[in-house]
């Protein structure tokens, strides 16, 4: 039994879902698969469920003609102020690790990225904070380092990256992040991958969940890496997981958000 929490916010919920990469930097290939467009696909099949319901404010980074014009002016405006906000936290987290109020832990591999994305991810952040966004979706889909990556991989199976205990934000988004996991342990398995092993893991160099302390404690994030792209190669059953995928992390979401308290307890209080 995994105890489903419930989150104390008022609606409408303002949710904030980022669909990994871009057409510039798309993250994993897989033949003529994409990531960036998987990732796309199934951030907005949960944008249109949850636009359907009243109780949430939905916003997304970029849709199919490229990042959205509130995020494109975003950055052109707030260009230096993100280059600012990054490097105050930075050397905020840096006095902390050095008087040690805050432990360095070993964290999963994750690819370096360019400073543009770097920037970025701290940008979502910043906009995150300043518009009090009560939760933030990072969508993605997995790869791992082998010889040749046209050959199948051996791994398969989700991963829900939520962010370190010592972040202001963790214990929020790490209970959003088992409600999500909940739902999607109902048809999928976890990372198989022994470094995602239980396929739910706290990261402290994840930008996009917070690394350096920069998510206001209220904005719950979590990333998502629903599977290894090369388990997706066949059209037909790809679709399908998308819909699957984004129909689960949408009831995840309203759990976690609206579900009847009693209910939550009604089945572990026998």
């Amino acid at each position: 039994f995994m105890p489903i929490f419930q989150a104390e916010a008022v609606a409408p919920i303002k949710i904030l879902l980022v669909p990994g990469h871009d057409d510039e930097v798309w993250g994993a290939q897989y033949g003529n698969i994409k990531e960036a467009d998987m990732n796309l696909t199934v951030a907005t099949k949960i944008f249109n469920i949850l636009k359907e319901d009243k109780r949430f404010e939905v916003f997304i980074t970029r849709d199919k003609d490229g990042y959205t014009k509130e995020f494109v002016d975003y950055f052109l405006a707030q260009k230096d102020q993100i280059i600012a906000f990054e490097k105050n936290a930075k050397s905020i987290m840096q006095d902390k690790i050095t008087n040690g109020s805050f432990v360095q832990k070993a964290n999963p591999p994750h690819l370096t990225v360019s400073k543009n994305i770097v920037s970025r991810l701290y940008g979502f952040n910043k906009w995150a904070n300043e518009n009090k966004i009560d939760g933030i979706v990072h969508i993605h889909f997995n790869d791992y380092p082998r010889k040749n990556k046209w050959t199948i991989g051996q791994y398969k199976g989700f991963t829900i990256y939520m962010p370190d205990e010592q972040f202001a934000n963790a214990r929020e988004s790490g209970q959003l992040a088992a409600n999500i996991f909940t739902q999607l342990r109902k048809k999928y398995i976890t990372s198989t991958y022994p470094l995602e092993a239980g396929g739910l893991i706290s990261d402290q160099k994840l930008i996009a969940i917070g690394a350096n302390n920069t998510l206001n404690a209220s904005a719950r994030s979590v990333l998502i890496e629903y599977g290894y792209i090369y388990r997706f190669r066949n059209s037909a059953t790809r679709q399908n997981a998308y819909t699957n995928m984004a129909n689960l992390t949408a009831a995840g979401i309203k759990n976690y958000f609206f579900s009847a308290q009693n209910k939550s307890f009604s089945h572990c209080h026998k």
